[in-house]
């Protein structure tokens, strides 16, 4: 059975998918990404040397300032009502590396997986900005929705 694109109308323009009929439901997603850094990257943002500042404190705001901004950026998203959403880090000196996580919630008629995505890329993104002058190649990297609750489709877990 060939399952229909809800994003196509009958000749195959992209609409915007039809939530007015959806029930209201919980819905969190959860977007992880990750940034390759080296030592001299590593130690700034660590130490907190970086002339531009707070580097994850920016990066978090930014990334939520990105969730909210989402349905602005990428075409067909929903406008939300986002009532939590969180930006997360944990550094790996050892890899060299940061990971970034975004949880974005809301109770509404369509997902946030876009949200959190957008969110946890922007946040990459801006450390990538504020460390640019240290190294030009960093590399973000492993951009992926962990989990999602919530709606018809119920739940997902990247590891499941």
């Amino acid at each position: 059975m060939e399952e229909k694109l809800s994003h196509f109308d009958q000749k195959g323009n992209a609409i915007m998918v039809d939530v007015s009929e959806k029930n209201v439901t919980r819905r969190v997603a959860i977007a992880s990404g990750r940034i390759k850094v080296n030592r001299q990257v590593m130690e700034a943002v660590t130490k907190g040397t970086v002339e531009k500042g707070d580097v994850l404190g920016v990066a978090r705001v930014a990334g939520i300032m990105a969730v909210k901004q989402t349905s602005h950026l990428i075409p067909m998203c929903h406008p939300l009502f986002i009532q939590k959403c969180s930006i997360d880090f944990e550094i790996d000196e050892a890899a060299s590396e940061i990971k970034a996580q975004c949880m974005a919630k809301l109770e509404g008629k369509t997902g946030v997986e876009m949200e959190a995505l957008t969110g946890v890329s922007v946040a990459l993104l801006t450390i990538y900005d504020m460390c640019k002058a240290i190294d030009k190649s960093m590399v973000i990297t492993d951009v992926r929705l962990e989990e999602k609750t919530g709606g018809k489709s119920g739940t997902y877990r990247r590891d499941a």
